[in-house]
């Protein structure tokens, strides 16, 4: 189990948000906290520490205002850690590569291999084969309904029929190196974990990352239980560098060896 740390960016700033408030219209979203620092500060921060295979997520989209300054500070983060984070937002098979050449280690996606709600598997194929199995990672953020946990897309305002369970995983990890779920439901909110969504991913045969709701050392002691070890985790609000109580500096021991 390996501590994989994230930069999320929005409206410019490296930020620290309520996933589910987060809306495309106004560029809005509910802040729990907004770095005075820049994204290569944490970057640069996560090299020294030898932290590999943490996240940049681009929040805004494509289109808005504020995407150029995202992808400025996406930029300097890959510039700062080479080859050591992983980069999603907005990612096609138009712009991949773009990112991969930028330094990403590999791209991460949602939207695009989706279509009407349901995986246009043309498109991951294609995606698939554009940046190479082992530079891509599928973001399978879900959120709960009275059936099960089901994939949402487009910065988790849209719920697909897709729903997350050891069936899709298997089928998925065909065409990508890693997965990362975000429980949509507590992303942000440093509430505890979901439970169920952990237990769904533990027995995945490629590598996933939990993200959503981790509060404390007990949350993190839970996935490393019950996630059959294959199972890494990312927290954001929780941890002191965004304003938590969580010190960075026992979560910095999980690294890979």
């Amino acid at each position: 189990m390996e501590f994989r740390p994230c930069i999320d960016i929005h409206n410019g700033s490296v930020k620290q948000i309520v996933g589910s408030s987060l809306k495309d219209t106004g560029s809005t979203a509910v802040d729990n906290f907004v770095s005075m620092a820049d994204a290569a500060y944490y970057a640069s921060m996560y090299k020294q520490d030898g932290l590999k295979g943490g996240h940049i997520i681009i929040l805004n989209p494509p289109g808005s205002p504020y995407y150029e300054a995202d992808m400025a500070q996406a930029a300097k983060a890959l510039e700062a850690f080479n080859g050591g984070m992983q980069a999603g937002g907005g990612i096609t098979s138009g712009n991949a590569v773009q990112f991969l050449d930028m330094g990403a280690s590999h791209v991460i996606v949602t939207s695009y291999v989706f279509r009407d709600g349901i995986i246009d598997y043309a498109r991951l194929k294609e995606l698939s084969a554009i940046t190479g199995k082992k530079r891509l990672v599928l973001d399978l953020s879900c959120r709960y309904t009275d059936n099960g946990y089901y994939i949402v897309t487009d910065r988790w305002q849209k719920t697909t029929k897709e729903k997350l369970n050891g069936s899709l995983l298997k089928k998925l990890g065909a065409y990508c190196d890693e997965f990362l779920v975000h429980a949509v439901d507590v992303e942000g909110r440093a509430s505890g974990i979901e439970k169920d969504v952990i237990k769904i991913i533990a027995g995945c045969s490629n590598k996933v990352t939990y993200a959503g709701g981790i509060h404390s050392l007990e949350d993190i002691t839970y996935i490393e239980k019950h996630g059959s070890g294959n199972v890494n985790f990312t927290v954001g609000s929780a941890l002191d560098l965004f304003g938590g109580s969580i010190p960075y500096n026992i979560l910095k021991k999980y690294r890979a060896l």
